[in-house]
């Protein structure tokens, strides 16, 4: 019998692009494995890196596999074997199916659909937005993203989105068959008490703005459009720093374009509290990633009382609401949104930007996807 009882599930998950150093995708995979378990399924995680490993983890058994490097990507891997895949599988036998890779590994639909196994696709990132991003001409990125999205939806059960702009590209299409659930944050990891002043000082005068981006430092980020705003910024005559944390193929070529700009690169920041103070800490983030479906970091900063300036782009505007605010994605769109921000009381902005992270608990977050899942949803209190 599987853990939890006989209504319990052996949700198997698969998922590409997952780096050491990579943030929320690793974090949205870790905190809803942790609930699966907590509501009494069983989960494991099947994801590519250098050697083969299997481990049980505080989100259920993580199988490693080996995965080829990604050039260009600053350390991504993918599940490249497909035999070796379908026999894990295979030998896994999973009630449920969850993949959150719609390029890479969309032929897992169709192992799903001969095997009987009910399967859904997680929506992380709009395909067109993707593709802008990467420069090809949005006329050409639609028609690519409406070919992509109709072959992933007539393979998967179900097609997941975590806000209303990632299901937009699904609806144009006519697909029938898409959820919405949306990610979450720990309210208690994250919180404004982390705000410290030994922290803040360490970046930043007292008579300096703090700015703090936390994003992977590649093409489909656009971190660049952070450096332009400091730079808007300084040239209006504000006293501003940047803060980085984060890392990617772009992070040499951003350093030195920063040269004689106040700009810190932290590179990954691993120690999750040292991150938490300093986007505690922080007057404002930015989060200028146009093609984001949902925003894990920025939604981390607002927990902490941090209001974020994100790209109109995205589907931040949908997640951070009146608590923060929406910019064009240039350099002087996003200074004009700081400053707009920091017109208001510090105490009024911190209080709203943490009032509206309350609303994305990850018991939310889990209880929406395990219904997409069609599982029994009954998450114990302590998952938050």
């Amino acid at each position: 019998m599987k853990p939890g009882g006989t209504d319990a599930l052996r949700i198997v998950r698969l998922a590409n692009f997952v780096a050491p150093a990579s943030g929320g995708l690793r974090t949205a995979l870790r905190e809803l494995g942790k609930g699966y378990r907590a509501a009494g399924h069983e989960s494991v995680l099947v994801v590519p890196g250098e050697r083969v490993s299997d481990a049980e983890t505080e989100q259920g058994r993580v199988i490693t596999l080996p995965g080829p490097l990604l050039p260009g990507t600053g350390g991504y891997r993918v599940l490249a074997d497909k035999r070796r895949v379908a026999r894990i599988l295979e030998e896994l036998a999973p009630d449920r199916l969850e993949v959150s890779d719609r390029t890479t590994l969309r032929w897992t639909g169709r192992w799903a659909r001969r095997a009987r196994v009910p399967a859904v696709m997680v929506s992380h990132e709009t395909a067109d937005g993707v593709l802008r991003t990467w420069g090809v001409p949005e006329g050409a990125a639609r028609r690519a993203a409406d070919a992509l999205n109709v072959r992933t939806a007539h393979t998967y059960a179900r097609v997941v989105c975590t806000t209303e702009f990632a299901e937009r590209e699904f609806v144009r299409i006519g697909a029938r068959n898409v959820v919405r659930a949306p990610l979450g944050v720990d309210l208690v990891e994250r919180h404004p008490a982390l705000r410290d002043p030994g922290v803040r000082s360490r970046y930043a005068r007292v008579d300096e703005t703090l700015l703090v981006t936390c994003t992977r430092l590649s093409v489909e980020k656009r971190p660049g459009t952070a450096l332009d705003a400091l730079e808007a910024l300084l040239r209006r005559g504000r006293r501003a720093v940047l803060v980085v944390a984060g890392d990617g193929p772009l992070r040499a070529r951003l350093e030195q374009r920063a040269r004689g700009l106040p700009v810190v690169f932290l590179g990954h920041v691993s120690d999750r509290a040292l991150l938490g103070a300093l986007q505690a800490s922080a007057d404002v983030c930015l989060a200028p990633g146009p093609a984001e479906t949902f925003g894990l970091a920025a939604l981390e900063a607002m927990a902490c009382g941090t209001p974020v300036v994100a790209s109109a782009s995205s589907a931040l505007a949908e997640v951070i609401g009146s608590a923060g605010a929406v910019a064009a994605d240039h350099g002087g769109a996003f200074a004009d949104a700081v400053e707009t921000l920091l017109e208001r009381p510090r105490a009024a902005r911190r209080e709203a930007a943490r009032a509206r992270a309350e609303c994305f608990g990850w018991r939310t977050a889990v209880e929406a996807f395990l219904a997409a899942h069609d599982a029994p949803v009954s998450v114990p209190g302590g998952v938050r």
